[in-house]
This record gives C-alpha cells, structure tokens and sequence, in this order.
C-alpha cells in the first residue's frame, strides 16, 4: 500500500462512519439540528442584548405566552406522523375559547364548561376523522371543512370579545410557582404535562407504534394487522381534543374569548412542529421536537420584540427555517430510500 492510500484509508473510514451514523440516526437530525438552532438563537440573543436576553424572568415567559401553541403542536404531531394535516386547530381553539366564556358568563360552573370545550373540539376532530377514513376525503379538505366549521361556530356564539371573569378559569394563568426568579404557571404546567403523555404515547404505547406504521406505509399497517381505520380517526379526535385545552388555555391566558382568535394559528403550529423535525410525508417525528420547534418560534418573536421590529419577520425568518427543514428532510428521506 503506498503512502497515498495508507493516508485516503483513515479518512475513508472516518466518512464511512459517518455515513453509517446519519443512515442509523436519520429520524431524529432535523430534531438535533432544531436543538441547536434553538442553542445558537439563545446564546446569540443574549451576546447582541448584553445578557439582557437569558434571564429567567424571559425564558419563563416563553413557556408562558406559547402554552397554547404547544399543546396544538402535540395533536398535529400525531396528525403528521400519520401524513395527514389539520388545518382547523385554529378556529377549534377559538371556537371553545368563545364557548367557554360565553357559558362562564352565563353563570355555568367551570367544573362544565372546561370539559364541554374539550369534547367540542374532540367531536370535530372526530368529524374530520370520520370524513378521512371512512369517505377517502384528502385530509386538507376534511380539515379545511373543519376550519370553517369551528370558525362559523364561533361567530354562531358571538360576534364579539366576551370577558372572563370565573376565578377558576383566570387561576391558570394568574398564578405564579416561583423558584427564585423563575416561575411557571399552570397553564405552563399543562401543557409541558402533555407535551410529556404524547411522547410517552408516541414512544412506548401500541398505539403510538401504530401511528408510526401508518405513516410509514399503510397498505403496509393493514397487512400487519394493525387497527389503521381506528388509529387515523384517533389521530384527529386526539389534535380536536388538544384544540379544545389551548382554547382553555388561550382563553386564560388573554382573560377573554374573541372568535377571531387563532385566524392562521394553524400554520404557525404546522411550522413549528416540521422544524421540530416531524416529517411532513409522515412516519417520523417526535413530540418533544414539536415542543423543541415551538420554543424556537418562541424565541424568534422574542428575540424580534427585543429589537423593535415588525413582527411581520416572525413570519419571515419561520418561512426561511421552514423551507429549510422540508429540504433537509427530502435529502435525508432521498439518502435513506437509496442505502435502504
């Protein structure tokens, strides 16, 4: 062997066994590179801001003005996983957040009006479910029938802002568990709660190993066994049932249903979790890099509200991320498929 070829060999080993490593962990880079995306946007906020930026007083707010988006974020992942889209989490959110607060200010105990707005907005993921699976509806229509339908609800209920004034309701957001000078309320708490079952169902339950199958290939699901029908109506009843709670905690969080809360919210949380790394052709995705993706929306509106300029560039910089992660995913799932 010349010297020549005694150098190329550790140098071919070494890119051999990163070729190895991408193929074996290709599900989870767009995650890892939505991790440090996050990591880079943190550190260099608080470098341009003088370490005005990572104080704990703003990292708390982060969690406390997107718990909503995160709990949308963690049904949309089960809908994507199993390459379906849901474009009516918006208008469900706004349309039980105007549910509940005109029920509240009817004089109807919170203990049924927060359980009425979580089964509104199951019965219309169930609806869209239905529509998918049982009448080959592509999920954009069905889910596009269900945006109209939450939002003509809304303004069914009321063409205006009612106010929240139930202590039970407002206690989610007004109260403060401080550690310090951290704090976290519970509408923090809930959500991180389910963003926490959804990994857990995701990762280690029949049905989450099933959500990925179907995603994977459902002709595929079908021959194994598995209960596909089931498992796609599920998926939507579960992102209905998660629009219902962010309207919840939307609704505690502004103090007030409006109906026109959430116009294009669902394209927010469509973005956050592709950049959380949630395959938009489905079979892959996490929901903790759902959660990763929100606090990387999160951030960049903050970091935006930091310097005084338009939020309009919220939109901007997500739109540049996302088209991104979608040309990330496509070498990735294009390298797979040819060493597959």
């Amino acid at each position: 062997m010349t010297a020549v070829e005694t150098e190329k060999a550790p140098r071919n080993a070494v890119f051999a066994g990163i070729d190895t490593f991408v193929n074996r962990h290709a599900s989870v880079l767009p995650t890892v590179a939505a991790a440090v995306i996050l990591s880079v946007l943190l550190v260099g906020a608080n470098i341009r801001f003088d370490g005005r930026f990572l104080t704990p007083g703003n990292i708390s707010a982060l969690l406390l003005n997107n718990a909503f988006l995160m709990v949308l974020a963690v049904g949309m992942t089960f809908v994507i996983v199993t390459a379906g889209i849901d474009l009516s989490v918006g208008s469900v959110m706004g349309f039980t957040g105007i549910l509940g607060a005109s029920m509240l200010s009817g004089g109807v105990p919170a203990i049924v009006v927060i359980p009425t707005m979580l089964v509104a907005g199951a019965l219309i993921g169930l609806l869209i479910g239905v529509l998918v699976q049982y009448f080959n509806v592509q999920p954009f229509i069905a889910s596009l029938a269900g945006l109209f339908l939450g939002r003509g609800l809304a303004y069914v209920v009321s063409l205006n802002s009612i106010r929240v004034e139930d202590p039970v309701v407002l206690w989610l957001q007004t109260t403060r568990f401080r550690l310090g000078d951290w704090y976290i309320t519970p509408t923090g708490i809930i959500a991180l709660v389910v963003v926490a079952i959804g990994a857990l169902v995701m990762q280690y339950t029949r049905f989450g190993r099933t959500v990925y199958a179907v995603g994977g290939s459902e002709s595929s699901a079908e021959l194994m066994g598995l209960k596909v029908a089931r498992t796609k109506v599920m998926v939507y009843v579960i992102s209905g049932l998660c629009g219902g709670l962010a309207g919840l905690l939307l609704t505690a969080f502004s103090g007030a249903g409006y109906p026109r809360y959430g116009i294009g919210t669902e394209l927010d949380v469509i973005a956050t979790v592709v950049i959380g790394g949630t395959l938009l052709a489905g079979g892959r995705g996490y929901v903790l890099g759902s959660m990763i993706g929100v606090f990387v929306f999160a951030t960049i509106t903050t970091i935006i509200s930091f310097m005084g300029a338009e939020q309009s560039w919220t939109h901007i910089i997500v739109g540049g991320l996302l088209l991104l992660f979608i040309v990330v995913q496509r070498a990735i799932v294009a390298r797979t498929s040819r060493t597959g």
